[in-house]
Order: structure tokens, then sequence, then C-alpha cells
């Protein structure tokens, strides 16, 4: 067999096993060096992209916020009891990532008396929103900060707190945002994850709007965090607690 003919033997046998195993190709594209991988067929709540087996699930866009502020989301949910355990001190700055309205960013702004808190959102149209409740509420200390997919745009040691409601399982880079997140708390910070529970089937929420505590846990480890508790006193979701470690000497 001639060499050409060889190459296009070869060829034809790749494109069928692609065709026969959609992920194939994606793969094999992948550098070794990349945490993440894309699929061709996959959920139609998520984008096709993969972390840790897990499928990253389509954003909620600015268009939800009405959902956000429902009125009967205390009664479903239960949010003031986040705010609660958190055991805030008045002079902690807390970075609300994936901020969205600002809904949990107001409710813990009036605890930090001399701290502040940063609504993270990539949505320009969100951060809008935060802008207005805060002339129609009078708070000052919550700040609007527009993040990037890959960077919350939070400087190095600022924060005390990084509180992320139902908002992680959307994150189309989440390693390297945690990484982001890791530098920009100051050692013995918090990172506080609260996501509905992937591991009960009867939670009427789309699948990949939910996750495991397993799962959770695996991927704070991967960017060095450590899991301290976790809390299950909300009606639908898991409040996971993990701690950016002290360096020795530090």
């Amino acid at each position: 067999m001639s060499n050409f003919l060889h190459f296009i033997v070869t060829l034809v046998v790749m494109l069928s096993c692609s065709l026969l195993n959609p992920t194939l190709t994606a793969q094999a594209a992948s550098s070794s060096t990349t945490v993440y991988e894309q699929r061709i067929i996959h959920s139609p709540d998520g984008i096709g992209k993969y972390y840790m087996g897990r499928e990253i699930a389509k954003v909620m866009g600015y268009t939800g916020a009405g959902w956000l502020e429902r009125p009967s989301r205390e009664e479903q949910e239960q949010p003031s009891k986040i705010v609660s355990v958190l055991n805030l001190k008045p002079n902690d700055v807390v970075a609300d990532i994936g901020a969205g309205t600002g809904y949990l960013s107001f409710r813990i702004a009036p605890l930090l008396i001399t701290g502040r808190v940063l609504a993270v959102d990539v949505q320009p149209e969100m951060l809008e929103i935060i802008e207005l409740f805060k002339h129609e509420k009078n708070i000052t200390n919550v700040e609007p900060v527009l993040a990037t997919l890959t960077d919350p745009n939070l400087p190095d040691e600022s924060i005390d707190f990084a509180l992320m409601v139902d908002a992680y399982h959307e994150l189309e880079y989440p390693q390297e945002v945690m990484q982001k997140i890791v530098k920009a708390l100051k050692p013995g910070g918090k990172v506080v994850l609260v996501e509905y529970r992937g591991e009960n089937p009867f939670i009427a929420i789309k699948r990949l709007h939910k996750m495991t505590q397993k799962q959770v846990r695996k991927e704070m480890q991967a960017v060095g965090l450590v899991w301290r508790e976790t809390k299950n006193l909300l009606p639908r979701q898991h409040l996971i607690v993990f701690e950016k470690p002290y360096l020795p000497n530090s």
C-alpha cells in the first residue's frame, strides 16, 4: 500500500471513530495541560464543556433578575439563614461572587459597620440593577465589581469571605476563577458555596444547576482550599464552607 493510500485509510478510520464517539475529537484536540473537555453531544441546559466530570451549566442571564428578587424566595430557600451563619465581623470584606441583583449583598451590608461587600458579576446589566438598589436602599458599602469570565478582578489578599450562592456551577472557567479567588482571600479566609443538593433527585431544579457535596469538595480541593464543614440547614441547598490555609510562618 502506498503512503498516500495508507494516509487516506487512516483518516477515514479516524473520522469514523469520531462520529461513533463524539467526545473523541474534542479529547484528542485537548492538550495534556487543559483541565476542560468539550463534547459535541451534551445537555441542552449546559454549554458542552466539562470540568472534573461535571458539565458546566448555562448562565442565567440578566433577564432572569426578577426570579432572584421573587417575594417567595425567603419562604422557599430561607436565604436569611445564610447571612446568620456566616458569623461576620463588622470590618469584614465580603465578595459576593455572581451577585446578580445583589439580593444577598444588600442583606449582608448592614452587618459590616466598617467593612464592605464587593458585588461581583460578569453582566454589566446586573451591576446596573445593583447601582439602582444602592440608591433606593441608601446603602453605601456595596461596591459593584465587573468581572471577566476568568477573573473576578479582586486584589490579592483583600477579602475575608467569598460567597457564591447558586453561581459556581455556571462559571465557564471555574478553575481560573477559583484560583483568582484563592489569591484574593486573606490567609484563613473562607469560601462559602451554596448549591442545590445534587444528591436529591426530588429537588425540582434542573440537574446541571445542582451539585453534590462530593463534587464541590473535589473541585475546591483542586485549587488548594480546605473543607471545614457542610451545613444542611437550608430546605434545598448545601451550604459548604472552605478555608484558605495559612502558609508556614505566615
